[in-house]
């Protein structure tokens, strides 16, 4: 097995790289948690000084990154890993990022000999804790068979969305959907509740008529329906309001460049903005339930 660079250990990057280990592969971590490090030190991985340290023996460089800035940050110009890892190494961003940036790295990777594939996930937290993720895949087909074993160690489904920044653009497109079905989700519920539903049987009625979705299957907003989902921990530990925010953005920057119709994004993404304004960024994006309701 190759050896592994895992960079970036927050609430999704941890558990992958847990998983990797899980599997057998040999994972040389950095994060600037230290406690993030320590996670991934305690399963059997080794904590590096940096990303450079943790790359310099690594066949395949995987990163999960908040924004496009710190992907081109990471690998881009002259201190960036891409002037320090020999050819043929082979990099799995799994950031969600626009896809311009995905493209310009991908591109600069080519042109260093490197191989490089947009792979950001979908499943949520406990997808990546439980090895069941999604990747949607960006980048050639070659590549995408080489990463395959890594990837299959951290998720179940995989797709191969087309060339560089595919993968990302699919993201986008699916998380601007999950935003709004969170959205929307979250209203009903306030809705019912405001009106004297129990909001457990209210949630199970909806996941079995015409408007489930998986929020309501798999991601209850309202705290106490479901045990294992962010909101029954008072919404930590998941995929942070800002970060949905962000997507949001991202979603609506497409739609500009692509003259596309974006209300109800841009909708969600106005919600999102007023909810994180309102401090809750840090809190999972399911907490936009408080925007409709007060739950605590």
């Amino acid at each position: 097995m190759e050896n592994i660079a895992f960079i970036g250990l927050g609430n999704m990057g941890g558990p992958m790289a847990v998983n990797l280990l899980n599997k057998g592969f040999k994972v040389d971590a950095f994060d600037l948690s230290p406690e993030a490090l320590s996670k991934v030190a305690a399963a059997g991985g080794r904590a590096a000084s940096s990303a450079t340290d943790a790359a310099k023996d690594a066949g395949v460089v995987i990163s999960m990154l908040p924004a496009g800035k710190h992907v081109a940050s990471l690998y881009l110009g002259d201190e960036g890993l891409f002037a320090k890892l020999p050819k043929g190494t082979l990099i799995i961003d799994c950031s969600t990022i626009d896809a311009g940036t995905a493209r310009q790295v991908a591109e600069a990777a080519q042109a260093r000999g490197l191989s490089m594939l947009d792979a950001p996930v979908s499943g949520g937290t406990a997808g990546a804790a439980a090895g069941t993720l999604t990747f949607i895949v960006g980048g050639a087909a070659d590549d995408l068979s080489r990463a395959r074993p890594v990837l299959e160690a951290m998720g179940k489904n995989i797709f191969h969305a087309g060339g560089a920044g595919a993968g990302q653009t699919a993201k986008i497109c699916n998380n601007m959907l999950l935003g709004i079905l969170m959205a929307g989700t979250a209203e009903a519920l306030a809705l019912g509740v405001k009106n004297g539903l129990d909001p457990k049987v209210l949630s199970e009625i909806i996941s079995k008529s015409s408007g489930r979705n998986w929020a309501t299957e798999l991601y209850n907003p309202w705290p106490g329906v479901m045990e294992n989902a962010p909101a029954s921990r008072n919404y930590a530990g998941g995929f942070m309001s800002e970060l949905m925010l962000k997507d949001l953005g991202l979603a609506e920057e497409t739609a500009l460049q692509s003259h596309a119709a974006n209300p109800l994004g841009a909708l969600a993404r106005n919600l999102y903005e007023e909810h994180v304004h309102q401090g809750h960024g840090k809190l999972d994006f399911s907490s936009i339930v408080k925007y409709f309701h007060t739950v605590n």
